[in-house]
This record gives C-alpha cells, structure tokens and sequence, in this order.
C-alpha cells in the first residue's frame, strides 16, 4: 500500500498566431515574465480571438499542492494538464487566461530561494503579482478579471482576492479545511485505526509545538510523515498553511462557483459546507474526482468531465 496526498512585468512574444477574419485579432501565446520577491517567474499569456481594439475578460489560473507547474502538472508521474485544459475552455468563451510556474516548478524554479522558507504567504505574494500583470496586459478589461484556482489553488484564490480587485472567483475542489484535518481526512481512509488515533496525536503536538512522538504508528506511516509533511523542507510551508481556516478568509458578496466532486476522496464534498456558508454560496456537486476526471479516467489522460465544463460556461453566461 503506498500513502498518496495531493494536495515588474516583460512580456516576450513567443508565438506568432493564425490569420484573422479582418477587423479581428487571432489567438495568441506569449511568455510572461514577473518578479516576485527577487525571483523570476515565468508563465504564458494566452489571448482568445478578439475584435480589434476590444479588451477581454480575464482569468488567473492556479494550481494545487505541491510541485504542480502551469499545466496543474507534477511530472513525470502526474500530469493531467488541469490548467492547460480549463484554459483551452476559457478560450472558447473568450477569456484571456496566464497560468505560470510557481516556486519549485518549470522554468522558475526556486530562483536562489531556499526551500525550507517558504511558507504559504510567500506563495500568495506570487499569486498577486501574477494578478496584477494579468490586469495590465493591453488586451485585459482590468474591471473584468476572475480567478480560477484548483484544489490548493482555491484557497490561494481566496487569499489573493483580498489583496487585489477582482470579479470572480471559480474554487474547483478547493482547499476547505485547515491542511492537516484534511490531510487527516486523505489518510484516515488508508491506515488502520491504530493508526488513525497516532497520527490524531501527531497532529495535535504539532499544532501545539511539541515533539512529533510517532510512538504507536506503522513505520510506514511514520516514515511518510516525516518525509513528506513534517520534513526539515516542507515544515515551514505546513505549519503556515495548517494556520489557515479557509472559510475564515472567504469574502462573502463576491460572485463564486464554488464546486467539490462526488468522486474526490482528496477534497470530498462533506467537508465543503463550512466554506460554501461563509462564502453565502451553494457548493455546485459534480460527479467527478480530484482532477476533474469523470469516475475511472487514468489520472494521465488530459480530459475534462463535460460537467466541469458545463458548470464553468454557466457561470461565465452570468459574468
């Protein structure tokens, strides 16, 4: 059995696009570079076909836990392309899209940042930035842009909303409960009882500052703790996010689609209420796991399940 958790601007043009019907801008992608705390990031700007002069709605895109790159990527094992995908199906309706590598991932890497400092705000300061150069691209409506944010990515939506201007946000399977209950959640559905009460013990000394006793746990679980969530490197990043109640954070009176799959054992729906309530909204169901797939798709195929799709035009009909 193995444990598994998911959770200044340059613009360079780098690809040229498709003639045009005439008084019409073709699509186009372009390489987007900011700067966030000293650091480079880097991500692409995709502009849906427009009337010439118009300025277009627009989305920022973020992924969920972990190294997830632009595409909502973790290669070479997970790639499902959740980012790429829901950006192709903004372009249908028009929306201009930036999805870019955070800290960790693709072509920005850690840029000199030493990993075992990063924390959850450090992340968020990213996001915004990334937020602002969206907005000033010259083909933005700024009075027009949303977010969309996956898993993680909904609850970094939510904190990015309260540091700048936006429309909308679109929270797909997001982050709804405080990091460790709903890790508590992910596991508790994998280890043995004996188990699930040592890693309720863990958790509180944790929360409490004191040493981590794994007295009682399977090596196996002891061993995945400490490697993956309680590790030198990521113990600072936890303990940050674990801080953060999401319903706390939420906004009530912006527009949300605020979404949980029924076939998600990562963010099930159950836990998604507290959050739906604080945000004045009702949780819109859909019959699809973590990564948007419907029921048995491999995680690798790069397929959104149509009610992901349906929900999200709907949405976006009312914008």
């Amino acid at each position: 059995m193995s444990l598994t958790v998911f959770l200044t601007a340059v613009v360079l043009v780098t690809s040229g696009a498709a003639a045009a019907e005439p008084g019409t801008v073709a699509a186009s992608d372009r390489e987007v570079q900011f700067v966030s705390d000293g650091v480079t990031a880097y991500g692409i700007l995709h502009v849906p076909a427009h009337r010439a002069g118009k300025r277009v709605p627009a989305a920022l895109l973020l992924p969920g836990s972990g190294p997830t790159n632009r595409d909502g990527d973790e290669p070479p094992a997970v790639t499902p392309g959740t980012l790429k995908l829901l950006a192709d199906v903004l372009d249908q309706d028009g929306v201009a899209t930036l999805r870019f590598d955070k800290y960790g991932t693709g072509r920005t890497g850690l840029g000199g940042l030493d990993p075992a400092t990063l924390d959850l705000p450090t992340f968020t300061r990213q996001a915004v930035v990334a937020e602002q150069t969206l907005a000033r691209q010259p083909e933005v409506d700024r009075d027009d842009v949303s977010i969309v944010g996956h898993s993680e990515g909904g609850l970094q939506a939510m904190l990015v909303a309260g540091h700048v201007r936006v429309k909308s946000l679109v929270l797909l399977a997001p982050q709804d409960l405080r990091l460790l209950d709903l890790l508590k959640i992910q596991l508790d559905a994998q280890v043995t009882t004996s188990d699930q009460a040592a890693l309720t013990g863990v958790i509180t000394d944790f929360r409490a500052g004191r040493p981590l006793d794994y007295t009682g746990m399977s090596a196996q679980l002891a061993t995945f703790l400490q490697q993956a969530i309680f590790s030198p490197v990521d113990i600072n990043f936890v303990r940050s996010d674990d801080a953060v109640y999401p319903p706390s954070i939420a906004r009530p009176g912006m527009r949300v689609l605020l979404t949980c799959g029924t076939r998600d054992t990562q963010v099930p729906c159950r836990t998604t209420l507290p959050l739906a309530a604080a945000l004045h909204t009702v949780p819109r169901p859909l019959p699809v796991d973590h990564f948007q797939h419907a029921s048995g798709t491999p995680v690798n195929d790069q397929v959104l399940d149509p009610s992901v799709v349906t929900a999200l035009r709907t949405f976006l009909e009312h914008r």
